[in-house]
């Protein structure tokens, strides 16, 4: 799902090179390319609640494939559409739609299948994945855009994601208890660590949920605020760092592709780092939860705006990948805490 997104700003990246040598000039304008980028989040934001209250009344798992599946079809329409502006926006819309529901199925997956004093490390060996698809876009959209054309990443990420689907459909299952080669010691463990909170578990509607408390309540503004700044910066970084950087430095496609994956596979390692660390601090008792989510997220607030402050006032290529590296592994406290310690 991310490496599809990255794969938008490698190719306008790629395409405005070609430009900068040819008297004909295919590139989009700035804003066109900054609405066709943003429209994708406006079906994100419609879908997230009533995801949620999907994801809870029907089986997670089936919910979250279905949307990545369909999410890889629509991508087959962007290099069709790559000249028409509208139709790309009303296919990233569409997309956007899909994958709003993502993150409420994930949370959805992990009720059944994480032990509560395991889900830090577990939701962020999870999250881990939105990395890790940054970082291997990078490198494979340079080779295909190389090796065959410009828009072959976006077919290469359509298949893969339809034989992912596949392989999902055939290989998950929403509970423990509906596995089919799960091992008994570990049927046993997981249920018995989920306590009979499950049993007494009522499905969340439109007119059982506490909208009133949810809308008067400080934390959860906190906790909005705190996840709006996150998606911020991670988006900003994933759809235009690889113009950023030849911009501001004047670095080459393929130059990209190699050292702006760095960051994003140092960050791949450290944010399940973050989880393991989370978890024993609660469990040998050093710090409670409410404890670890103040210091994994001023941690990261605090070193994530320092060192983008710093990115944007570096004067080479080195100082700026640097400052970039600290920002996207100070980002694993947020992680720990906005993904993982909700789930408790």
């Amino acid at each position: 799902m991310f490496g599809m997104r990255e794969t938008m700003g490698m190719v306008n990246s790629e395409i405005e090179d070609k430009d900068r040598n040819s008297t004909n000039r295919t590139t989009m304008s700035r804003s066109t390319i900054s609405a066709i980028e943003s429209a994708i989040f406006w079906g994100y934001f419609i879908t997230q609640i009533p995801g949620g209250l999907i994801a809870a009344a029907s089986p997670a798992n089936k919910l979250f494939g279905a949307a990545i599946g369909s999410s890889c079809i629509l991508n087959l329409f962007v290099p069709v559409l790559y000249d028409n502006p509208t139709g790309l926006i009303i296919v990233k819309v569409l997309q956007g739609l899909v994958e709003g529901v993502t993150y409420p199925a994930c949370h959805g997956i992990m009720r059944y299948w994480a032990p509560p004093l395991e889900r830090s490390r577990l939701a962020t060996i999870a999250f881990s994945g939105c990395y890790a698809g940054v970082m291997f876009s990078m490198m494979v959209c340079g080779i295909l855009m190389k090796k065959i054309n410009l828009f072959a990443p976006f077919y290469f990420y359509s298949v893969i994601g339809v034989v992912w689907y596949i392989c999902w459909l055939w290989l998950v299952f929403e509970k423990p208890s509906l596995h089919t080669c799960i091992e008994p010691k570990e049927l046993i463990m997981i249920e018995k660590s989920l306590g009979s909170s499950h049993q007494h578990y009522t499905n969340p509607t439109l007119s059982s949920t506490p909208w009133k408390a949810f809308f008067t309540s400080l934390p959860c503004y906190a906790i909005f605020v705190a996840n709006f700044c996150r998606s911020w910066n991670f988006y900003l970084l994933v759809l235009f760092q690889a113009s950023y950087f030849k911009e501001a430095f004047g670095t080459t496609t393929a130059e990209n592709a190699c050292l702006g994956a760095l960051p994003h596979f140092l960050m791949t390692l450290v944010v399940p780092a973050g989880g393991i660390m989370a978890d024993r601090l609660r469990k040998k008792g050093i710090l409670n939860t409410t404890q670890v989510r103040k210091l994994f997220n001023c941690g990261g607030f605090g070193l994530e705006a320092t060192f983008f402050i710093a990115m944007a006032y570096s004067h080479t290529t080195l100082q700026g990948m640097t400052a970039l590296t600290i920002v996207l592994n100070s980002v694993y406290y947020l992680k720990v805490c906005l993904y993982s310690e909700s789930k408790k």
